[in-house]
């Protein structure tokens, strides 16, 4: 089964990768369609008749616009069908990714949850399930495929070169039903917050792209949905993910009481915890504040999920504590 989970979850990175691409073939062929798709003015016809006062002359028609030419329609059609394609595509590697989860919970024994490589593992699908289900839900927004898989490949190939380890059973101190309480919520909400930072991204490259910047990033924004529809999708799966981290954190503090004799002791993760839930608290405040600007609460929840990168990567690798379960060296 460990094994099977090891190929598997190549299987799955090589598909996020094709995936990417058939998003970036849409986008490259978007460029192709708006080209060709452009009205071209006709010339104007020349009439002879009466002028202004009787007099002979020449008035010139209004210009009558000419429909696009056929060959416009194929990159819109072949658009399409490379971005429904890279759809297709991610949902196979979804499900390629969750077995991989799923058989390396059984290889183990128990919830694969046991160090940094499993969770990454499972935080990763849990992003591009929830990512599915918002396209599910609104197909308009399959141009942001390309950076959600983009995510995927990167964190599925670095779990697999710097953080893989061998099955090994639990460590005393994680086995409690709280484990399962604690860790599957927190990764939940890790979850979206990782497909939250996706439109939030995009947003303001997008947003600044309305406002008339056409460098670099914000030509990337292009065809993107309307920055006022991304900021909306980026409220609402903080909005969600939010209550669900919350509840984790005090999980874990009630678990720590159990186990330590104490809830909270500012270990490493403790505290980046608490640091990452403040500012996420202030952004949904910044965000529900009528006079604070929406890319300036966007870059909040931006600065949020970068803490969040902080407590799982930074704090298991720089730091020493009581939460020491990465597994990696």
């Amino acid at each position: 089964m460990s094994a099977l989970s090891d190929h598997l979850v190549t299987f799955a990175t090589l598909a996020y990768l094709v995936a990417m691409i058939c998003h970036a073939v849409e986008y490259a062929l978007g460029d192709a369609r708006a080209r060709l798709a452009a009205p071209a003015a006709a010339p104007a016809r020349e009439l002879v008749g009466a002028g202004v006062g009787g007099s002979g002359g020449v008035v010139k028609a209004p210009a009558e616009p000419v429909a696009p030419a056929a060959p416009a329609d194929r990159p819109a059609r072949r658009a399409r069908l490379a971005g429904l394609l890279g759809v297709g595509v991610t949902a196979l590697a979804a499900a390629l990714h969750l077995a991989a989860t799923a058989t390396r919970g059984m290889a183990a024994g128990r919830m694969p949850w046991g160090n940094m490589y499993e969770y990454v593992l499972t935080v990763s699908f849990i992003g591009v399930a929830a990512w599915l289900v918002v396209l599910w839900k609104r197909p308009s927004l399959r141009r942001l495929g390309l950076f959600l898989t983009l995510v995927m490949v990167l964190l599925l190939a670095f779990a697999e070169l710097k953080l893989y380890v061998e099955v090994v059973p639990l460590m005393p101190a994680l086995q409690s039903y709280w484990f399962v309480v604690h860790v599957s919520t927190i990764i939940f909400a890790s979850g979206v917050f990782l497909l939250g930072v996706v439109p939030a991204v995009a947003f303001l490259m997008r947003n600044g792209y309305e406002q008339g910047r056409r460098s670099f990033p914000y030509t990337l924004a292009r065809r993107l949905p309307a920055a006022a529809g991304l900021e909306r999708l980026t409220f609402a799966l903080h909005a969600f993910s939010f209550p669900l981290f919350t509840f984790a954190v005090i999980a874990g503090a009630i678990w720590a009481e159990a186990a330590w004799g104490r809830p909270w002791g500012w270990d490493p993760k403790e505290t980046w915890a608490f640091i990452s839930w403040v500012v996420y608290a202030g952004y949904l405040h910044a965000r529900a504040t009528p006079s604070v600007r929406r890319n300036v609460a966007t870059w909040i929840a931006v600065l949020g999920f970068l803490t969040m990168l902080m407590n799982l990567f930074g704090v298991n690798f720089f730091f020493t504590g009581l939460h020491s379960y990465a597994g990696v060296n």
